[in-house]
């Protein structure tokens, strides 16, 4: 059974802008299941729940799990090559020998639970983490220029992270929103003075400032790729 699997950026996004409804035709479309991992869903649904400022968002992700469109990955059976996974990730980058942490347990129980799955992508809407599955070297560099300093590379340990996950497939919570468009599920926002393009234009932009790591040009090659 084909899948995907969620991390909590793009459910944070969707949820800030409105869109958890996507969800229900889009799995409807997809013919597969959509997966939280469980340290996931304690981001996202436990963890808030706890808050006053979050209790609602935590609710309307319950409410997908409730209806069965969210289904919960067992972290028991992540948690082994998750814990060796982070270790590589948050050794391979330091600078004047410290170490930099850049990835949290749900951020790489999301990356094993979609290599386990066999998932067709991970929906992950964080930067870090896609650049360092696709492209470290580049990785080191950005964090190089945010830090103003050389930040050295433990290649063996970078080989062992891509080892893992060089059967994963990323994508955003904006490119969710572009198949949802294509499915002209965001058709009954167009009205007179705009255009199906300009609504779709006005959710990546939505997005993007809720957190997708896309930038202005990303937003225009979607644009300038869906019909």
């Amino acid at each position: 059974m084909k899948s995907l699997v969620f991390d909590s950026g793009p459910l944070i996004s969707l949820t800030m802008n409105n869109l958890l409804w996507i969800f229900e035709p889009l799995k409807s479309f997809f013919r597969g299941d959509f997966y939280l991992p469980a340290s996931v869903k304690s981001e996202l649904i436990d963890d808030p729940r706890q808050t006053k400022k979050f209790r609602f968002e935590s609710l309307q992700v319950q409410e997908l799990v409730n209806k069965g469109i969210l289904s919960i990955y067992d972290d028991r059976k992540t948690k082994a090559d998750t814990l060796v996974l982070l270790q590589a990730a948050n050794s391979a980058f330091s600078i004047k020998g410290k170490n930099l942490k850049i990835l949290h347990y749900a951020e790489v129980s999301s990356l094993v639970a979609a290599s386990q799955l066999e998932s067709a992508a991970l929906v992950i809407d964080e930067r870090i983490t896609r650049e360092l599955v696709e492209h470290p070297m580049h990785l080191a560099k950005l964090m190089g220029r945010k830090l103003n300093s050389h930040v050295d590379v433990d290649r063996q340990l970078i080989s062992r992270f891509r080892e893992k996950t060089a059967d994963i497939s990323i994508i955003r919570s904006s490119e969710l929103a572009a198949v949802a468009y294509e499915k002209k599920l965001f058709d009954r926002f167009a009205c007179p003075g705009t255009t199906r393009k300009q609504v779709l234009e006005s959710i990546l932009w939505g997005l993007k400032l809720d957190g997708c790591a896309i930038n202005e040009r990303g937003i225009k090659a979607i644009l300038n790729a869906t019909s």
